[in-house]
């Protein structure tokens, strides 16, 4: 219908124009340009047609602006839900290779296996994310054989049975790491190089190296820390200086050890941890010996320590146990602290010295924070069993298994020339222990890493 009324627009206007057209017929075709420019009369158009009946209300319609197409509204996503967990550090005592001990690891063809030392444990060490021993004694090699005390020398067997048995923390910073001397110290740091899934501390071949090694479970660091107070000798050698991590106070120009004050080095390499992971834990060798109840330089270190960062202390060298507790700095800070685990493995002849303990703690880890689990937390009571005629160790064993008749066939009846009864051992126990006591049971409801 629009191009008809075009048409019949064009047909008028051509009609009332016939006398101008008809006189351009007659010009020149030079003398005009065009048809449309004569007269000023100008063939309508199709456009000129919507132009027309768009000013015939005296303006041009605005053109309508164009909607823009709104984007899709996102589908919403859940974000994911953080799963707690928790994370469990178990650690023993002294590994005190006494040569009663060295004998039980001899077999028939002359070979050493020291597998033994850690078979009544193993479902422990399997539900255990953090395994630590201390290995009181010095692996100096071998060939220079194998001596107790007062100069140890252990096999470097009882090293491979570590790492065998799953333990991924070792800690060499003892009064006896030294025995050997720095040659003996340099070759056990060498020995532990073939097993890097093992974290050795506290001695080092390179007297620069870092006192400060970490450990990454799931995603929290563990910072872990092993100093000694000294090497059995109240003068510290100048070549040992930089090799043994030291707790003690020491005078760097003469090498005078100043026991009851805390190496200025141990708050700072505390710090430092603190800054780099997420839970600093500290292991340091000290303590006198035979005593079931923490010293005075013992509390006064722990309080510093706390103070500096420590999130956990876990002591050994008294071959007794001692307390666990809770330490609050006057900074606000708190750690958890086991003075004394007592041995793990000995023959010593003191009834105290058969019991230990093994301790055990559990981190719970949420997404912003992780800390002690305190009611998964605590110590699981050992005690070590040897026989007599010759002097041999039996196993180490939970307390909560062990028996009477057990105790009336201890080699210390002989070889200590004292009796042992279970009662000896359960109020021991509670007397140093308390309500800090774990089962089995406790420990081993939770599976590795919480899962």
């Amino acid at each position: 219908m629009r191009k008809k009324h075009i048409l019949l627009w064009i047909l008028l206007t051509l009609l009332s124009c016939s006398a101008c057209f008809a006189a351009a017929a007659c010009l020149p075709l030079s003398d005009s340009e065009s048809v449309q420019s004569i007269s000023g009369i100008k063939i309508p158009t199709e456009e000129d047609y919507h132009n027309t009946q768009s000013n015939s209300s005296g303006a041009a319609a605005p053109a309508e602006p164009a909607v823009p197409t709104p984007p899709p509204t996102p589908i919403p996503t859940e974000e994911p839900v953080f799963e707690e967990y928790d994370i469990t550090l178990m650690a023993l005592g002294d590994n005190l290779m006494h040569m009663g001990i060295v004998n039980t690891g001899r077999r028939e063809d002359g070979t050493y296996n020291y597998s033994f030392l850690f078979e009544n444990i193993t479902e422990y060490l399997a539900a255990a994310d953090i395994k630590v021993t201390n290995q009181e004694t010095i692996l100096a090699g071998n060939e220079l054989g194998f001596s107790g005390f007062p100069k140890f020398n252990s096999p470097t067997q009882v090293g491979d049975a570590i790492a065998e048995a799953g333990f991924n923390v070792v800690l060499h910073a003892t009064n006896h790491a030294a025995d050997q001397g720095l040659a003996g110290i340099e070759y056990c740091a060498s020995f532990w190089e073939q097993y890097p899934d093992v974290l050795m501390t506290g001695i080092s071949k390179d007297d620069t190296a870092s006192r400060i090694s970490y450990l990454t479970i799931e995603d929290i660091t563990f910072a872990i820390l092993n100093y000694t107070y000294g090497p059995n000798m109240e003068i510290l050698p100048f070549n040992l200086m930089g090799h043994l991590n030291m707790l003690c106070d020491y005078d760097a120009n003469t090498g005078r050890i100043s026991f009851t004050a805390l190496n200025p080095q141990v708050t700072e390499d505390i710090m430092e941890a603190e800054e780099n992971a997420d839970i600093v834990v500290v292991f340091p060798h000290w303590g006198t010996e035979y005593q079931s109840t923490p010293s005075m330089y013992q509390r006064n270190f722990a309080e510093e320590m706390t103070a500096a960062g420590a999130d956990l202390i876990i002591g050994t060298h008294p071959h007794v146990p001692q307390p666990i507790e809770w330490v609050t700095a006057e900074n606000g800070n708190r750690a958890l602290c086991y003075y004394s685990l007592g041995n793990y493995v000995s023959t010593q002849k003191q009834i105290e010295c058969m019991l230990e303990g093994m301790a055990w703690v559990t981190f719970h880890v949420t997404e912003t924070d992780v800390y002690i689990a305190e009611e998964d937390t605590g110590v699981l009571p050992l005690v070590c069993h040897y026989k007599s005629g010759p002097v041999r160790l039996t196993g180490v064993y939970p307390l909560e298994n062990y028996t009477e008749e057990m105790a009336l066939k201890h080699g210390i009846w002989n070889y200590g020339e004292v009796p042992l009864h279970l009662s000896d051992l359960q109020s021991q126990s509670q007397n140093t222990f308390g309500e800090m006591v774990l089962s089995g049971t406790d420990i081993l409801k939770t599976p590795p890493g919480g899962k």
